[in-house]
């Protein structure tokens, strides 16, 4: 009886030497984690982390961010940075 074997060519149920664990960030994830931080993020560095346009990047907070998985954005101006975006991690909205 010929047994089945993965992808790596190994045996199923054994783990090759060449198998690692790699967490793909999504540029959501990159949105989120800037406007999670202290200080915030303006349009500007959202945009040149992610490599989008501003208006996609507004877009992103607004439909994704906002309306998608509800999580409470919050803008702000500032004399040194201009307008700053954060997420109020006090006002999200509760997932049921």
């Amino acid at each position: 009886m010929a047994r089945a074997k993965t992808k790596t060519g190994t045996k199923a149920g054994k783990k090759s030497k060449t198998d690692t664990t790699v967490k793909i960030v999504s540029k959501q994830d990159q949105l989120i984690g800037l406007l999670r931080r202290p200080n915030g993020a303006t349009i500007d560095e959202l945009a040149k982390a992610t490599g989008w346009q501003p208006h996609s990047v507004r877009g992103a907070i607004s439909g994704a961010l906002k309306k998608r998985l509800g999580l409470a954005v919050a803008s702000e101006r500032s004399e040194k940075r201009g307008r700053v975006y954060r997420i109020d991690r006090s006002a999200e909205k509760s997932t049921a």
